[in-house]
């Protein structure tokens, strides 16, 4: 369902040590990032992501969409803006992960887009 939260990202400035961290703190379980940068974040409720050189961020919450173009027009139609940043990687990677954007509401608070792996059919 559109709207539900589906992905956190958390920056800190080392992700070894925020792996360390995180995963004594909540038990969270850790998979190597893309292309080596980061890991993957696996909990019991949403899955996520944290990468290192982004000392002091504040998480991104990432809330579902199914169609990632036509939100991103609605964001922009509602007075928002949609980042040009790329957090969406390769094919390959959104075959696995989906397609991710960050965005900002009409009154400039962050907030990220995410919509999920399409079935392989």
């Amino acid at each position: 369902m559109a709207g539900e939260p589906a992905f956190f990202e958390i920056g800190v400035e080392d992700s070894e040590r925020g792996k360390t961290f995180y995963g004594a703190l909540f038990g969270w379980r850790f998979e190597p990032g893309p292309s080596g940068q980061g890991y993957h974040v696996q909990t019991d409720a949403i899955p996520g992501g944290i990468h290192g050189g982004d000392k002091g961020a504040t998480p991104y919450l990432f809330f579902a969409v199914d169609d990632m173009d036509a939100a991103c027009a609605r964001v922009v139609e509602l007075g928002g803006s949609v980042d040009d940043m790329d957090v969406e990687g390769d094919a390959e990677q959104q075959a696995r992960t989906g397609r991710f954007k960050l965005c900002r509401d009409d009154q400039g608070s962050s907030f990220g887009l995410h919509q999920p792996p399409r079935a392989a059919g």
